[in-house]
């Protein structure tokens, strides 16, 4: 006994995609569809996708977490720095503060030109220090 025929109606673009898929060696409408069917309806072969998705965004989630605690590390040390700093700094004279803003100024500045610099070469302090210490299990 032959196969049962199946007459269906699809959209004209996926008419297209499926013929010029035909067209290729070795393919047919036939085999297409069956193909597509077969997946449709196989809860194997879609346990398999959801298993790939899955493990895509569980990996995305890992790297989510450590970038938020590197960002946390970051944001404890800054603040800690800013307090030392509050704490330990000397208040400045009223005559020398002008001097001293505009010292302050060429100091930032040559601050941020270095940090550009480290940022568009790559060689910053994370390379240096992740380059120092042995390879964590990620």
């Amino acid at each position: 006994m032959g196969k049962p025929r199946v007459n269906i109606r699809i959209s004209t673009k996926l008419y297209a995609q499926l013929c010029e898929a035909a067209d290729r060696p070795g393919a047919t409408k036939t085999a297409i569809v069956e193909d597509a069917l077969r997946a449709w309806f196989d809860p194997e072969a879609r346990s398999v996708l959801e298993e790939r998705l899955l493990a895509r965004v569980d990996a995305f989630d890992r790297r989510q977490a450590e970038i938020e605690r590197d960002v946390a590390y970051t944001y404890e040390t800054l603040a800690h720095y800013i307090y030392y700093w509050l704490t330990r700094t000397e208040p400045i004279p009223e005559g020398e503060r002008d001097i001293a803003h505009a010292l302050g100024q060429k100091r930032f500045d040559h601050f941020i030109g270095q940090v550009a610099r480290k940022i568009g070469t790559q060689r910053g302090v994370e390379a240096r220090s992740s380059s120092q210490r042995p390879d964590q299990d990620k």
